[in-house]
């Protein structure tokens, strides 16, 4: 065997074909580097996060430089002191590594770091102005370089450190998977070709004030939220809430927002970034905030549209009968009448049940039982106590 004919068939095996396919871990990465905020994708060793951004840098366009983190020292991020003629007078700057000075003549970029979670807590704590600031020694790289890391879990990592908090909180974390049939369909010569999301431009305005709407909206009624330092040492080193991750969040829910992602594309951002329980409870919360004033379809209950999801027709309903217990009068009282009504004609007869049974108890010994009432007797049995 010559290695003229092997040569020959490893070429035959890189010859392989693509398809499109949408990919929403890849998306959510796009997302994250368009927002220009740092990603650390997380996942077990040889699933592909290194391909992942081998792909997005050539469909970005983008030159990859890879650093290995555990295998450098802290000096090589924070800058090696160079003593010049007269250090006392011009003191001793401290030159950035070669990987850095290219970036910052290129101008544009992925900044790979791999293998974070092996890198000890002294290279951890010199990465924090890299990350950060984009500072390497003296030079500030430029605003067209993006930075992504990738990290093996403590029990699959070789030597493996939890994540320090500071250095976690400044990222956005990505659990990175592989799927089954793209693997067996890509090993058999056809590889996934993603369509990466776009940013509408008639959008952004839009975009900004509904995160601004949503985050700031969730923060004021839930204030614990804004700083909560996680009691243990993994979580910690994983997504967590503070002022700094509402702000990428805020940014995150932007160009999610922007470019019409999904609702699983921008739960991975979110949970991402300020941890599942305070990201659960804004996903909510933007389920919420564009549903109907109750005002509104009690001025006009005939021309009410109600969402199609149960549980928002659910606090929808729930909404327009606070409304009436707050300011009740027969007009809003049958009003609202009409919108259970409604809501019973045009999707599932069980959230009306619990509305119902409230409005009812609000009824006047002078207000007389609405018409849209009986045609809510064969689901709830209100009728009886209304008149009663």
């Amino acid at each position: 065997m010559t290695l003229d004919i092997a040569a020959d068939l490893l070429t035959l095996l890189r010859d392989t074909g693509t398809e499109p396919r949408p990919d929403q871990q890849l998306e959510a990465l796009m997302l994250a580097v368009a927002a220009d905020l740092p990603v650390l994708l997380w996942g077990e060793p040889g699933i592909g996060k290194t391909a992942a951004l081998n792909q997005l840098a050539d469909q970005l366009g983008l030159p990859l430089t890879t650093v290995i983190a555990s295998v450098h020292e802290p000096s090589d991020f924070a800058g090696l002191p160079v003593v010049g003629d007269d250090p006392a007078g011009q003191g001793v700057p401290l030159a950035p590594p070669d990987w850095a000075v290219r970036l910052a003549r290129t101008g544009r970029g992925l900044l790979f770091l791999d293998e974070l979670s092996t890198a000890p807590p002294a290279v951890q704590a010199a990465l924090l102005r890299l990350v950060l600031e984009r500072r390497v020694g003296a030079l500030r790289l430029p605003d067209g370089i993006r930075i992504v890391a990738a990290a093996n879990p403590r029990a699959s990592a070789a030597d493996g450190w939890e994540l320090s908090p500071p250095l976690a909180n400044r990222f956005v974390h990505l659990q990175w998977t592989y799927d089954h049939d793209v693997v067996v369909r890509g090993l058999g010569g056809v590889w996934p070709r993603p369509e990466l999301p776009r940013l509408d431009p008639r959008r952004l305005r839009q975009a900004v004030d509904f995160a601004r709407r949503a985050v700031c909206g969730l923060l004021a009624a839930r204030p614990a939220l804004v700083h909560k330092l996680p009691g243990t040492e993994a979580k910690r080193g994983g997504p967590w809430p503070s002022p700094r991750s509402w702000d990428m969040t805020l940014r995150l829910v932007a160009f999610a927002t922007a470019a019409g992602a999904s609702r699983d594309v921008l739960s991975m951002l979110v949970r991402g970034t300020v941890g599942d329980g305070p990201g659960l409870e804004l996903l909510a919360s933007l389920d919420r905030i564009d549903l109907p004033d109750p005002e509104v379809l009690l001025a006009d209950p005939d021309a009410a549209v109600l969402p199609e999801r149960g549980d928002l027709r659910q606090t929808v309903l729930d909404a327009v009968v606070a409304a009436v217990r707050n300011r009740p009068d027969r007009a809003r009282w049958t009003a609202a009448w009409a919108l259970l009504a409604r809501a019973l004609e045009t999707g599932a007869p069980d959230v009306v049940v619990v509305p119902a049974t409230t409005l009812a108890a609000l009824r006047r010994d002078d207000w007389d039982v609405p018409p849209a009432i009986e045609r809510l007797a064969g689901v709830v049995a209100m009728s009886a106590r209304a008149s009663g």
